[in-house]
């Protein structure tokens, strides 16, 4: 059983890091893709699919909600994603929260599957990263509280 687990995480390790020629053309396809997005800095009007239609955000910060969502963060989210621009497995967070509606974070932290196979914009995140997010089985709290600690991360006070 332990091989089989092994085997498991090393296969997945060989498959989101790619190799030789193939790792450097990820690579210019993702600085490509990360100019544009920098270019686009604007807000984009998606909601995404899924239940969250309408998401009301208070403009200050809740702090205990974005200190638990550092929490979940560090467990379930920072192995793949850093609080900067620069994308590890999958993009940045940095400038997130200004560049997505809260319902479209919230519908991908909740509905990722769906979302990758219905939602345009997270198919054109998906063809950047290579690499389809694994659901992480957020609640809806706790997908609101993660969105807290992503508006901190941009500044939100």
């Amino acid at each position: 059983m332990k091989k089989l687990i092994l085997i498991s995480a090393m296969a997945s390790f060989l498959f989101a890091c790619g190799g030789g020629t193939e790792k450097k053309e990820a690579t210019e396809t993702t600085s490509a893709a990360s100019d544009l997005m920098k270019e686009n800095e604007v807000l984009s009007e998606a909601r995404g699919v899924g239940k969250f239609t309408d998401v009301k955000l208070d403009p200050k910060l809740d702090e205990k909600m974005a200190t638990d969502g550092s929490g979940i963060y560090d467990l379930k989210c920072a192995s793949c994603h850093k609080l900067t621009a620069e994308k590890l497995v999958g993009p940045g967070w940095a400038g997130v929260t200004t560049r997505r509606k809260p319902e479209w974070i919230m519908n991908f932290a909740t509905n990722t599957d769906e979302m990758l196979n219905k939602d345009a914009e997270a198919q054109a995140m998906l063809e950047i990263c290579m690499v389809r997010m694994p659901n992480q089985n957020l609640s809806d709290d706790d997908a609101r509280k993660v969105l807290e600690f992503m508006r901190k991360n941009d500044g939100v006070k």
